[in-house]
């Protein structure tokens, strides 16, 4: 079968086609015939090594985790899903890629597809519905009545967690340029940052969580405009000595990612407030949770552009240069 793989860790990790062998089943998998995969950031930063500490993957190595598919197999000890059913899945994490023609995917990663979507648009959902249901339900405990900070709301996290926060009955605030602001407010974006006009930080206070899409210098910044009790739950990083602990990585890792983290956690105290990393996790359950609410259409889909699978490299480097808005999304039939 045809997959999208890299063959080393490096800046040319000469990414391309090639034909592989279809996967063989576990007894508590799912072989899925892939109709649609969702590209995410974390796809072009894979094959430059920036994970390799804790992402692994057998090289040459199939590229991608969000799809959308029809069951064509199932292993001896599946009982929630059998052959012909329509599914939507993330197997990040789970050293397999969704960038090919069949893909084995474990019964406990999915979730049937949401019968309102076409397999494209339940393609763009997993790694973002399933990244911003964890920080903010799950890590942040984010309820009504209180306020969250949502940095960059026109990209793929940004216009599902923006949504979701306003489906648990949260005000938000977000930041974007001024050609994608009614965007943001049409998600139900409550107080809009041109970021291109002014900081957030002079125009934002008294906040309870923010949802760490920015890195550096801009997420130090977040500190200063939360309350005390505040959180901030960062998706792109400094990595923490709890993701080490979590991930169960030797003691040198541990050292390392606390001294990354060492500046932002100092802050955080200081303020009262508290600051952890989160890496997603694949988990059916929450998936059908977050399919309910796109069935009912409280949560919609933000598709920017959908490439063939045939130009699925051009579709990495235009997703590289950040400006999509929402998700990019590969067909594949």
């Amino acid at each position: 079968m045809k997959a999208l793989t890299f063959k080393r860790y490096s800046k040319s990790p000469e990414i391309g086609f090639s034909d592989i062998s279809r996967p063989t089943l576990k007894a508590d998998e799912l072989l899925v015939k892939v109709h649609a995969a969702g590209l995410n950031p974390i796809d072009n930063m894979i094959p430059t090594g920036m994970f390799k500490p804790v992402l692994h993957f057998q090289l040459p190595a199939t590229l991608g985790s969000d799809l959308a598919g029809v069951v064509t197999e199932v292993g001896s000890r599946v009982t929630r899903f059998k052959p012909g059913d329509a599914v939507f899945a993330s197997i990040f994490d789970l050293g397999k890629g969704s960038l090919a023609e069949f893909a084995v995917v474990p019964e406990s990663a999915a979730a049937l597809k949401p019968a309102n979507l076409d397999f494209v648009q339940a393609a763009s959902m997993p790694m973002v519905g399933l990244t911003s249901w964890q920080a903010l339900k799950e890590r942040a405990n984010l309820r009504a009545g209180q306020k969250v900070f949502i940095p960059a709301g026109s990209g793929g996290i940004g216009t599902f967690s923006i949504q979701l926060a306003k489906h648990l009955g949260a005000t938000v605030a977000t930041t974007t340029s001024t050609g994608n602001v009614e965007l943001v407010r049409s998600l139900g974006a409550d107080e809009v940052v041109d970021y291109k006009q002014q900081d957030f930080e002079k125009v934002l206070g008294g906040y309870d969580v923010v949802l760490g899409t920015l890195k550096g210098a801009e997420l130090e910044r977040t500190v200063g405009i939360l309350k005390p009790g505040g959180k901030i739950v960062s998706l792109i990083g400094p990595l923490d000595a709890a993701f080490a602990d979590a991930k169960r990585l030797n003691f040198f890792l541990r050292f390392v990612f606390g001294l990354m983290s060492r500046k932002i956690m100092r802050l955080a105290r200081k303020r009262e407030v508290t600051y952890s990393f989160l890496f997603v996790r694949p988990e059916g359950d929450q998936l059908g949770e977050i399919g309910k609410l796109l069935e009912a259409e409280r949560i919609k889909p933000v598709i920017d552009k959908v490439f063939p699978f045939e130009k699925a490299k051009d579709a990495l480097i235009y997703l590289a240069q950040g400006r999509s808005k929402g998700k990019v999304v590969l067909k594949m039939l």
